[in-house]
C-alpha cells in the first residue's frame, strides 16, 4: 500500500462560518454536525474568525481510490501509530482515506509505516 505524503501544513480549527474564501485553498475538509462545526485547512487558509484552532499537523493519504467493500485499510496504520503513542486525526472522502499526525511526530510515523511495509511517496 502507498501513503502519500501531503506538502503542506495544516490546521484543524472551529470557524464561526464558512465562506468562498474558506473554500479557495488547496486541501480543506468540512465536518458540519448538530454540535459544531469543522474544518481541516491547510495553515495559510486558516479563517480570521476561529472559535478554536489547533496548528501543526502534516497528512499523507492512502494512495489510489478505495473500494466502499474493502474493511480494515485505516486500523492497522491507526494500530501501528498508536503502539507507537503517535496520534492521528483521520478523515475519509468518496475515495479515500486521509491521516493527519502532529508535525512533530511525522517523520517517526513516516519511518514507522515505512519499517512495517508501507511504501511512501512523496
Amino acid at each position: 500500500m502507498i501513503l502519500e505524503i501531503l506538502p503542506y501544513e495544516l490546521t484543524v480549527c472551529q470557524p464561526t462560518a464558512i465562506t468562498q474564501n474558506t473554500l479557495s485553498g488547496e486541501f480543506f475538509f468540512i465536518g458540519k454536525t448538530d454540535c459544531e462545526l469543522s474544518l481541516v485547512c491547510e495553515t495559510k487558509s486558516v479563517p480570521a474568525d476561529c472559535k478554536a484552532r489547533e496548528d501543526g499537523w502534516r497528512a499523507f493519504r492512502i494512495k489510489g481510490q478505495l473500494d466502499f467493500s474493502l474493511t480494515g485499510i485505516l486500523s492497522p496504520i491507526a494500530a501501528l501509530l498508536a503502539e507507537a503513542k503517535i496520534g492521528i486525526f483521520a478523515v475519509s472522502t468518496y475515495d479515500t482515506d486521509y491521516v493527519l499526525v502532529k508535525a512533530e511526530n511525522f517523520t517517526a510515523a513516516m519511518d514507522l509505516l515505512s519499517k512495517n511495509g508501507y511504501s511512501i511517496s512523496a
